[in-house]
């Protein structure tokens, strides 16, 4: 999972509302049969929290947001009493699922911080850039084995009006820090054959980089825990309870039921997709599910067809579009194209295959290769992707400033995520931060309706920005509407 486009419309004190929890009985294996978590050992689970347990900041989410936060806390302040919980195994949502595309973009792309960040796009940009060349660095200092390629990124062009697209784009991306060219056909087709290219726009590394994803997330437990985090797995939280001086955490029904209570001063909720157990933040988001294909490992003969000696990470430029790359084992992953919403904001296990959009992956990619024809698909999974209606994350505080939470990536996670714990930390540790006063992190998206609205504005949304495809990219009054009001579709 990479990120998503055009797919959206637009607690008490004491303990927060609850939806119903997936049991660790419920759990897919190898979160949703992502190759990824085949691809290394994420090592014996780590033991749940059980009992008292005392913490200064207790994090919800072993994911990267929550692991990119433990190991800013620590490094910022080493004394502190920093905890992880869980609920299944570290990377198993969407941090272990996803493309592995780490993108510099804090925005999801320079169409989108326009239309919702002009006045501080510099500034962001700037500071994406800065996030990436720290977590690239971080990466190697730490020894973490996650894969890591610096080989930009190349966008194509599938259809005539996404030509002059990618080429306006290119004249944008100048006037904030460049690193990109258009090519045109023959440059394009000389890079990775397709038939299907017609244009491309290629970035540097400081723009994009490739990971694997699970190992990266395994790396950042062992390098929080190296810094003096606590780490716990299988570890559902089920409950907030406000407390003088601080927030009880009940993790698994409470110390009383078998499970525990984290007795922490401060709270950070880093679950992403997953956070609907939280009331407060479920008009905040909306989890969308998106799915991934991944090809046996090409033969020599193969692997010379495609060209792609760049390794770049790819995408087509639609609004229903294909995200696509080399894993270090030169299987190519495919992935993207559908959104699927499934009423009710739900997240479950079951929603992790969908033989429908396999299907029509598939078919995709031998239009987009026919030079593979016969190659396997070894593995196939998707997973749920938090998105807001302005595609970028979000933040906020709860329980009287004592619960803070950044989510709503649209895909874009991977990169922006490590930038996210930055500002979560400063909350905590630095609230003189600059950074704190960006309008980019004080303000809020416009909200989600409720169901039952919610399913027919989402499937509204979908089918305009797929009409806006088969129109030659001509944006809707709808969708023009939506921009004005602040519900901006566009990446």
């Amino acid at each position: 999972m990479r990120k998503i486009r055009a797919i959206l419309p637009g607690m008490p004190p004491t303990v927060s509302g609850l939806s119903a929890p997936v049991s660790a009985a419920q759990a897919a294996p190898l979160a949703g049969g992502s190759y990824w978590w085949t691809s290394g050992d994420p090592g014996p689970a780590r033991v749940p929290a059980r009992g008292h347990v005392e913490a200064d900041v207790a994090i919800i989410g072993g994911g990267f947001t929550g692991l990119w936060a433990a190991v800013q806390l620590l490094q910022t302040d080493p004394s502190l009493r920093v905890v992880v919980l869980e609920a299944d195994r570290v990377g198993w949502g969407a941090s272990g699922r996803n493309g592995g595309f780490c993108e510099a973009s804090l925005t999801h792309g320079l169409a989108n911080g326009l239309l919702h960040f002009s006045e501080e796009l510099d500034l962001l940009e700037a500071e994406g850039r800065r996030n990436l060349a720290e977590l690239v660095a971080f990466v190697a200092a730490d020894g973490i084995d996650a894969e890591l390629e610096a080989t930009g990124q190349l966008i194509v062009a599938a259809a005539p009006h996404e030509v002059d697209g990618l080429r306006e784009w290119t004249e944008v991306a100048e006037r904030f820090g460049g690193g990109v060219r258009f090519l045109d056909r023959d440059a394009v087709q000389a890079e990775v054959p397709s038939p299907r290219w017609l244009a491309g726009a290629i970035s540097s590394p400081e723009h994009c980089v490739m990971v694997n994803p699970a190992k990266l997330a395994w790396g950042l437990a062992t390098s929080a825990e190296k810094r003096g985090a606590r780490v716990f797995e299988g570890s559902r939280v089920t409950g907030l309870r406000r407390r003088a001086g601080g927030v009880d955490v009940v993790v698994d029904g409470g110390a009383v039921d078998g499970g525990a209570v984290v007795r922490a001063d401060q709270v950070l909720v880093a679950t992403s997709a997953y956070s609907g157990w939280l009331r407060r933040l479920v008009p905040t988001f909306v989890p969308i599910y998106d799915y991934v294909l991944m090809t046996e490992p090409l033969t020599a003969s193969q692997r010379a067809s495609i060209g792609w000696a760049g390794r770049y990470g790819m995408s087509d430029s639609g609004n229903q579009f294909h995200y696509f790359r080399l894993s270090a084992d030169n299987r190519i992953l495919w992935g993207g194209y559908d959104a699927i919403y499934h009423p009710g904001s739900q997240v479950v296990p079951a929603h992790d295959q969908r033989a429908e959009t396999f299907a029509v992956l598939e078919r995709h990619f031998a239009e987009a290769f026919p030079q593979l024809d016969g190659v396997g698909f070894s593995h196939r999974w998707g997973g749920a992707i938090d998105t807001t209606t302005r595609f970028t994350v979000t933040f906020g505080d709860v329980l009287g400033g004592r619960v803070h939470y950044a989510l709503g990536y649209t895909g874009l996670g991977v990169g922006a995520s490590r930038w996210a714990a930055g500002i979560l930390r400063d909350k905590v540790l630095r609230p003189d931060s600059e950074l704190l006063r960006l309008r980019f992190v004080r303000s809020t998206p416009v909200p989600i309706p409720p169901e039952p609205l919610r399913t027919p504005a989402v499937e509204l949304m979908r089918h305009a920005v797929m009409g806006a495809d088969a129109a030659g990219g001509q944006r809707s009054l709808f969708l023009r509407a939506m921009d004005a009001l602040g519900v901006g579709f566009d990446s």
